[in-house]
């Protein structure tokens, strides 16, 4: 059994645009609402150090594994909780709908035995803390893409 909570948005920028506010962990503190700070490097296999802002939540740090990642399109990173017994994948990820827009997906993919345990509450958090995370993305973006459209007067 799995349990999912995803948020999706329209951005009027590019997926290029998109993935450069996503892929550059030093600027999260500058505009992300559910990590204000990351760190760590974008390879398989690794850590990173994520400082998460739950709603009605103290701030914590977690150290998911980058589970995948391919440039202009997607980010996965894998937590466990409860002893190992249930797994989280996080998932951000950019779909090229044009020239001038993206949509930006992102979420969390929940499987294992002690599943059921993963509150209802929580999930609801989850969904509140992407959707802001979600509209984050798209106004930085679309503020690079509005700023690089400028003709120079």
């Amino acid at each position: 059994m799995k349990r999912a909570v995803e948020h999706r948005i329209g951005i009027q920028a590019p997926a290029e645009i998109v993935w450069d506010v996503v892929s550059d962990f030093s600027t999260w503190n500058e505009w992300n609402p559910l990590y204000r700070r990351a760190e760590g490097q974008m390879k398989i296999g690794t850590a990173l150090t994520l400082e998460q802002h739950l709603p009605g939540e103290p701030a914590k740090v977690i150290a998911p594994i980058v589970q995948d990642w391919v440039p202009y399109e997607q980010l996965h990173w894998r937590s466990s909780r409860m002893g190992g017994f249930v797994t989280a994948i996080r998932y951000l990820e950019i779909e090229n709908m044009g020239p001038g827009n993206s949509t930006f997906s992102n979420g969390e993919l929940f499987m294992g035995l002690l599943l059921r345990f993963v509150s209802r509450d929580e999930r609801r958090k989850l969904k509140a803390a992407f959707t802001e995370m979600g509209e984050a993305v798209r106004d930085r973006a679309e503020a690079i893409w509005a700023e690089r459209q400028k003709t120079p007067s």
